[in-house]
């Protein structure tokens, strides 16, 4: 079963039991995904899909720490809700040695020696650890090796 069809399912589950919060986070992200294929004119598959996921789950953090900053504690608490709905279509997280072996492979595979193989060593990587790992923090560690 596609990632797509799962998402519908378990938006009708969400009716069905009438969670009205699980339900809007799986309507708001059923609607990316639509728009993303109007957009690209394609049906997307599901690397794509945690893509969208991923980004928006990062979006969520980020309003999240915005409103705490703000002092709206109730909005936050929504955003956080959202975050939970979302994490639970992405792929397993991966462990800080399973993500180190990787990043040691991907090094090794592009024969990267310097900050000028960034670019190879990511390209690499981001498709094994898309929705898996914090793109940034895997940034910041291979700057950290190729330094």
């Amino acid at each position: 079963m596609s990632l797509k069809d799962q998402l519908s399912e378990q938006q009708k589950n969400a009716m069905r039991a009438k969670d009205k919060a699980r339900l809007g986070t799986l309507r708001m992200l059923l609607a990316e995904i639509k728009q993303k294929e109007i957009d690209s004119r394609e049906i997307l598959d599901d690397n794509a899909i945690i893509a969208i996921v991923t980004k928006m789950v990062k979006q969520r953090k980020d309003a999240a720490s915005q409103f705490e900053q703000a002092g709206r504690q109730e909005l936050a608490d929504g955003e956080l809700q959202e975050i939970v709905v979302l994490q639970e279509f992405l792929p397993q997280p991966l462990t800080a040695d399973e993500l180190n072996a990787l990043l040691t492979q991907a090094i090794a595979d592009t024969g990267a020696s310097g900050m000028q193989d960034m670019g190879k060593v990511m390209a690499v990587l981001k498709p094994q650890i898309q929705g898996r790992a914090d793109m940034g923090k895997v940034s910041a560690s291979i700057k950290a090796r190729l330094a």
